[in-house]
């Protein structure tokens, strides 16, 4: 249990830091979207340890690619 929350921690965190990175170009509710389905991309995997580095980079690269209206 502990593990879990230390997961919804980082993910928040993961969360704050792409809306600062991201204000200029996207919403924080499409911030938001993009690390929600993210996250959810990895619900089935068991090692859980650096999901949120990974959702990180993989929602930072769909904000980065995609404009304000597509993410």
């Amino acid at each position: 249990m502990a593990d879990k929350a230390r997961e919804e921690d980082a993910i928040r965190g993961v969360m704050e830091r792409l809306k600062n990175a991201f204000s200029a170009a996207h919403g924080p509710a499409e911030v938001e979207a993009a690390v929600a389905k993210t996250h959810a991309s990895f619900t089935d995997r068991p090692v859980r340890e650096f999901v949120p580095m990974l959702v990180e980079r993989k929602a930072r690269s769909i904000l980065n690619n995609h404009p304000a209206d597509e993410a």
